[in-house]
């Protein structure tokens, strides 16, 4: 909406340009005040400049403030706004930045199979005891080397939850997360907060569905997620070289990998404790 301005508002406005820059909207140069002494020529221009200003505005301007104005040009202020955008701009993607690594868990170690993006979609299904605490890296083929026996025998002090991720050799990453480490038992172990995950294509995990509780079990020659359906949901051998997914009732889950049978590559374990 447009303002409507009196002709002698324009004149006082116009006067103000012209005392402020004359060689950009006079024609001659100023005409000495003929009311001011010559120390006191600046100040009467001020004094000229906050009353025309203060004329047009409801909001009085303090003369004194005005000694301290500066006309620039349009092309000056419009850099000055682009250069405000600018940083304000940065300082929300630093913000954005900072906010979004905050989710992101501590690793005491590089992962070779979890990029950045992974590692907080598992963050985020991961139950709440295990917020805020480092992730421990306690067995990988790439330096324990392919063996179910040592997987085992890295967990026998642990009494925390673990994260098992593997790779097949179709490069398709998968997994579990268990409430308790991985051992060698008779009987089934483990408690509700144990999920299936995969990222194959995208991110989905899938939790106990409540029919059975067959979440864990191991022995020397293989490692048991899952089960009750004729298959187990994950299935590794005693070289962890041989895999399996199936189907099955503990989570409802549909086989992780793109095949029913495959070829780890690589695998890791992660435990969570303080």
């Amino acid at each position: 909406m447009g303002v409507a301005y009196s002709v002698g508002e324009v004149d006082h406005l116009y006067t103000f340009f012209v005392e402020w820059s004359p060689d950009m909207y006079g024609k001659g140069k100023k005409k000495p005040c003929k009311s001011c002494s010559l120390k006191r020529k600046k100040n009467c221009l001020v004094d000229k400049d906050a009353a025309a200003v203060n004329k047009l505005h409801k909001k009085p301007v303090n003369p004194q403030n005005a000694a301290k104005w500066k006309v620039i040009t349009v092309k000056d202020s419009k850099r000055r706004l682009s250069l405000c955008s600018s940083v304000e701009s940065e300082e929300e993607e630093n913000e954005e930045y900072q906010e979004e690594n905050e989710d992101s868990p501590v690793l005491s170690d590089q992962s070779q199979l979890l990029d950045e993006y992974q590692l907080q979609k598992l963050a985020a299904h991961m139950p709440a005891r295990t917020e805020g605490y480092p992730w421990n890296l306690v067995y990988s083929t790439a330096i324990h080397g392919s063996s179910l026996k040592t997987l085992y025998r890295n967990m026998a002090d642990l009494d925390s939850p673990v994260l098992l991720v593997i790779r097949d050799m179709h490069n398709k990453v998968f997994g579990a997360f268990s409430s308790d480490p991985f051992k060698v038992s008779q009987y089934c172990y483990g408690t509700g907060e144990t999920f299936l995950f995969t990222f194959q294509p995208d991110f989905q995990h899938y939790r106990w569905s409540g029919e059975n509780s067959y979440f864990v079990s191991g022995n020397m020659e293989s490692l048991q997620i899952g089960g009750g359906g004729g298959g187990f949901a994950l299935w590794l051998d005693a070289d962890l070289y041989h895999g399996a997914s199936f189907s099955c009732p503990t989570f409802n889950n549909p086989p992780l990998s793109t095949h029913q049978d495959f070829i780890v590559q690589d695998v890791e374990v992660w435990t969570v404790r303080g």
